[in-house]
């Protein structure tokens, strides 16, 4: 999509309307998140009864404990919004609602991507050894930080500079307008 779709494309919704579709996608975002979630915290909750876990070395407990604790985290965040929405319906604060999901999704996402680069870690280092489990996890880290954060953050603020473009050239339009 072009920069001009971009700058044509305007939504003409009420308040209301709004909000009830960044609800809408807010909870298409979860259903996408929740699954993997809910499978990577049983497999690191299962790990822990496994007869080699017995060998494992004090370093390698803390990165278990540490992406187990991040993916409990992941799942917390990520389900509260059900909680949310059941305190606060029919209270008629949807924009609350859904300001509070989207932090709760954000925050969940980012522990979500710790518990994911935390386990990678810890089992890439029991099977391969710490080198080349601190590789991976690097090499997965940067796509994270591109694919979830620099990548839309670059067509935002894409979409931003064309925006502030078209009003720049809008008011100099209006000033000469308005000195003929």
């Amino acid at each position: 999509m072009g920069l001009g779709a971009i700058e044509s494309y305007v939504r003409e919704e009420t308040d209301a309307s709004r909000f009830d579709r960044n609800y809408s996608e807010l909870l298409q975002e979860l259903r996408v998140v929740q699954t993997g979630v809910q499978i990577l915290f049983a497999f690191l909750l299962a790990i822990a009864f496994q007869q080699r876990f017995g060998g494992l070395d004090q370093f390698e407990r803390v990165l278990f404990l540490f992406a187990l604790f991040s993916s409990a985290c992941s799942s917390i965040l990520l389900t509260a919004p059900a909680a949310v929405h059941r305190v606060l319906f029919r209270r008629n604060i949807k924009d609350e609602i859904v300001d509070i999901t989207a932090r709760l999704v954000k925050a969940g996402m980012m522990c979500l991507a710790i518990a994911m680069l935390t386990a990678i870690t810890f089992v890439v280092s029991f099977v391969m050894g710490m080198a080349v489990a601190l590789a991976l996890c690097g090499a997965l880290a940067v796509l994270v930080v591109a694919t979830w954060l620099l990548l839309p953050r670059r067509r935002w603020y894409r979409v931003v500079e064309a925006h502030s473009r078209r009003a720049s050239a809008e008011r100099r339009r209006a000033a000469r307008l308005v000195k003929s």
